[in-house]
């Protein structure tokens, strides 16, 4: 059986993202499946994972605002920026909780990121994390993101536990680092749990095992949302006859063609229906009286 939609996973500690995709192509028996944002292996939390034709979604998913959950601890500077890598110092932070809430909260809005040398991006051809464990540090790219929000939830000097919510692009273990930069003793990141990824909670996100048990027992569609609830701000439009093979074979449509048949919404663009609501495409508007394929979604 092939399905369509995404599905909310919970990634468990010593997974890569990768992983799960490998473990869900094995649960579901099929190979049309991605994730929506890298998570560290000893990070834990929300992995949204697009199944079938969703795989179209990853650009706008990963788009989303991001929530963690992190630790931090100040005195110690590793090459990971993290608690698993090498030590490169270690100090008694002389601050107070005073000055960390200030450094804290300064890091609030947007700001230029150096992307951590652990990491998967790529700089001609080759991940920076594969260059790091050969001993070779390159300049990195500034990058544009932006922190929302920062809580502290607990302070027991030297460990800080921070919610952060931000932009796509962020590297909380740089936030960390940063932030013992800033208070001049250094630190690294503890623990990191992913608690929101756009509209996708914690609350609601599964496991492997749940998924396998759920496989066994013919009810993974429970736990899969449909593709077009991305797109719900957008009108409704149900076609039929020419205009249904018009929109199979991605041809334009004209607006007096479907004027009527509008519900309500955002009519920008607009998705679009066969009559036994199975979700097809998204049409954007063209000009103002023609719609032409903005993303396309047949079943697999």
């Amino acid at each position: 059986m092939s399905y369509n939609g995404i599905i909310n996973i919970y990634k468990e500690q010593g997974y890569t993202s990768f992983d799960v995709v490998a473990k869900l192509r094995g649960i579901l028996k099929m190979r049309k499946i991605g994730h929506t944002g890298t998570l560290d292996p000893d990070a834990t939390g929300v992995l949204p994972v697009v199944l079938g034709s969703a795989t179209k979604l990853v650009d706008m998913l990963t788009d989303k605002r991001k929530e963690y959950i992190a630790t931090l601890r100040l005195g110690i500077t590793t090459d990971t920026l993290d608690i698993t890598g090498t030590v490169l110092s270690e100090t008694v932070p002389d601050v107070s909780e005073g000055e960390v809430r200030e450094a804290i909260l300064s890091f609030i809005g947007p700001m230029l990121q150096t992307p951590p040398m652990y990491s998967a991006i790529k700089v001609n051809g080759r991940k920076l994390y594969e260059l790091a464990r050969e001993g070779i540090e390159i300049d990195r790219q500034k990058r544009s993101i932006e922190i929302f929000e920062i809580k502290i939830l607990d302070m027991s000097l030297p460990d800080i536990k921070i919610k952060v919510e931000c932009s796509k692009g962020t590297y909380i273990r740089s936030l960390c680092a940063d932030i013992g930069d800033k208070l001049s003793c250094g630190a690294v990141m503890t623990s990191l749990v992913r608690t929101k990824s756009g509209d996708f909670a914690i609350e609601r996100a599964y496991t492997l095992k749940e998924v396998e048990e759920a496989a066994a027992k013919e009810r993974v569609e429970d736990m899969i949302t449909p593709v077009d609830y991305c797109f719900m701000s957008y009108a409704r439009v149900t076609v039929n006859g020419e205009l249904l093979k018009a929109v199979r074979n991605g041809n334009m449509i004209k607006k007096a063609d479907i004027a009527e048949k509008l519900t309500e919404g955002d009519i920008s663009k607009v998705r679009i229906y066969d009559p036994d609501g199975h979700f097809l495409a998204v049409y954007e508007m063209d000009r103002p009286w023609l719609y032409k394929v903005h993303k396309m979604f047949l079943s697999e």
